[in-house]
């Protein structure tokens, strides 16, 4: 399928690394100029490198001031901007118990108080291309984790912040969604995994909990509906909340043993 992206330019946040760089991929395969937003430089230039296309700009989202720096800095080097995926973030562990004030307002610059930034940067672009938002986000937002309250604050933002920009940029016609992850096997997951004192019998119960084929979610399955969502091929689609995650949040487990 043709999805009709080809040239337009746009902007990963975390593009270099697992989600965000299958991402990447998957929007450079379709003919798109992806644009990576990260904090390495080495690492956004080595993925380019690989594709031979696409562009980058070193920027340390945490900080709100190069949030619009960075953003900047794409319109100057590529000329417009079509499209913002808002991916980077980490799940940082600052719980309710063990955590305090400073970490728990760092948990949300790192998780969401950039995806507000870089959007409001862009917007003036994505207003005249009439461009399209996607927001990753993570299940623990609806299912809790227990011991992120950072994250999972973060993730309810993000989710709300959808909804909320779908309704304001109607008038615009920008289309904002949001895809949840659950259960995808990144590198970030990989080191997790192998810190656990019986990491493959772990990963054998997480797995058997996933209803269909009982495997983990790709990156790239991730990406695909994302490109999607980016894509006229979604022309009437705002404000969804899509869930690609082999039904692990919405089925009911039990019954499917």
């Amino acid at each position: 399928m043709d999805l009709q992206l080809k040239g337009k330019v746009i902007i990963v946040t975390g593009g270099a690394k697992g989600i965000g760089e299958a991402i990447t991929r998957v929007l450079a395969a379709e003919g798109a100029f992806p644009v990576i937003l990260g904090r390495s430089e080495a690492d956004n230039q080595a993925l380019l490198d690989q594709l031979g296309t696409g562009g980058q700009v070193k920027a340390e989202l945490n900080d709100p001031a190069q949030c619009k720096a960075a953003v900047d800095d794409v319109l100057q080097q590529f000329g417009r901007i079509d499209g913002v995926v808002n991916n980077a973030g980490v799940n940082d562990g600052v719980g309710l118990e063990t955590g305090d004030y400073e970490g728990f307002v760092k948990s949300l610059h790192s998780n969401v108080i950039h995806y507000y930034l870089v959007v409001q940067a862009a917007l003036p672009e994505l207003i005249k291309n009439k461009g399209a938002i996607v927001n990753i986000g993570s299940k623990v937002a609806e299912t809790g984790q227990g011991g992120t309250s950072g994250y999972a604050a973060a993730n309810g933002g993000r989710n709300a912040l959808t909804r909320e920009w779908a309704v304001e940029l109607l008038k615009y016609g920008i289309r904002v969604n949001s895809v949840i992850v659950a259960e995808c096997y990144t590198p970030l997951y990989d080191r997790w995994i192998k810190t656990l004192s019986n990491p493959e019998e772990t990963l054998k119960k997480i797995t058997d909990r996933i209803p269909l084929e009982k495997r983990m979610t790709t990156g790239e399955e991730i990406a695909n509906m994302v490109v999607f969502l980016l894509s006229s091929k979604s022309s009437h689609t705002t404000g969804q909340i899509i869930h690609i995650d082999g039904g692990y949040v919405h089925l009911d487990r039990a019954a499917l043993q």
